[in-house]
């Protein structure tokens, strides 16, 4: 590996005081890294690959063989040992589904190294860009629930306190209370504020202000069943302690995997507990959202069309009734990797 990262580097022109300076690690930890005399991390093999152009499978592979060589050296027992984890990893991608199966890492992969490009060009940040892909989440997350108001209609009613002739006023309220949970989850993300049930409750209440009073910021208290799915969502006794539960899997879970797949697997729980009477899947695409933006990556737009709905309601239905997540990870995971190349095309990079 160490060939393949000093010829990317000179092929680029650099100079390692160059790439250190991009990278913002220590210039010599890159000669190190050209000489063998020092093995990068995963996350600083993704960050080279970017910055270097480097295909990110080769350097990945070069990097994993010699982690493996230097962890087992001349040992007499190498091959065979190599043997033994070989049938074992192929044993273990045969059984269930991981949430890092090898197409998801794949994604997860391209996703981190987009996100290493934003994060060199924050100067170019634009708060009407922002405040125009946050009006778009709005309106696509309002058209999954189907609200019919267009994105203009959206724009008009939320920017320009307009009414929408034709329109009901509980979709104009979608759309006004959406803006502002939006608003509330960005305030959270300043204020570095932990997601707990008590954040969750105040998400559900903006989103639900004005629609159903009595149910706002509320876990349900009858049964429900959801249009269209085979799922049947929790008994309404045991949602409170399904919830519970759901806030101590985060607490465990929330520093050992990689956000993106954290954040889907927050949204698809949710939806899976069903925990309120309404506004159960804007709520959940916000607590996604608001985990997201967290951790610098961008808004995960899912999109309202019909084709886009039920690819999301299927994979979502595989999750609820088979256990099986990776069709609903993987969604998310392209979703995310879509919306970052826009992001990144529209500031011109």
């Amino acid at each position: 590996m160490k060939t393949l990262l000093k010829n990317a580097r000179e092929q680029k022109g650099l100079k390692t005081r160059e790439v250190a300076q991009l990278l913002g690690i220590d210039q010599a930890l890159i000669s190190k890294f050209e000489s063998g005399g020092r093995k990068p991390t995963r996350d600083q093999v993704i960050k080279l690959a970017s910055l270097l152009e480097i295909d990110l499978e080769t350097i990945l592979v070069a990097w994993l063989k010699e982690k493996i060589i230097y962890e087992i050296g001349q040992d007499e027992f190498a091959l065979k040992a190599l043997l033994v984890a070989e049938e074992e990893i192929r044993y273990q991608s045969k059984s269930s589904i991981k949430k890092t199966s090898p197409s998801l890492q794949k994604i997860l992969d391209e996703i981190d190294i987009l996100k290493t490009k934003l994060d060199g060009l924050r100067q170019f940040d634009s708060y009407h860009i922002a405040q125009a892909l946050e009006m778009e989440y709005t309106f696509e997350s309002n058209r999954i629930e189907g609200n019919t108001m267009t994105l203009r209609e959206s724009d008009l009613v939320s920017n320009e306190g307009l009414t929408i002739s034709g329109k009901s006023m509980r979709e104009h309220l979608d759309v006004i209370n959406h803006q502002e949970a939006i608003a509330y989850i960005k305030n959270l993300i300043k204020k570095n504020a932990s997601i707990n049930e008590r954040e969750v409750l105040s998400i559900h209440n903006l989103i639900l202000r004005g629609i159903h009073p009595e149910d706002v910021g509320r876990y349900r208290k009858v049964q429900v069943m959801i249009e269209g799915s085979s799922h049947m969502p929790a008994q309404p006794f045991l949602v409170a302690k399904e919830m519970e539960d759901f806030f101590i899997w985060y607490e465990t879970n929330k520093n050992n995997l990689h956000p993106v797949v954290l954040a889907a697997e927050m949204h698809e729980r949710i939806l899976t507990i069903h925990p309120f009477i309404d506004g159960n899947g804007r709520t959940s695409r916000l607590v996604m959202n608001l985990i997201l933006l967290q951790h610098g990556y961008i808004i995960a737009n899912v999109k309202g069309d019909y084709e886009s709905r039920i690819q999301y309601y299927q994979a979502l239905e595989t999750a609820q009734t088979k256990n099986n997540k990776e069709d609903f990870l993987l969604l998310i995971a392209q979703t995310e990797k879509k919306d970052l190349e826009r992001y990144l095309n529209i500031i011109g990079q």
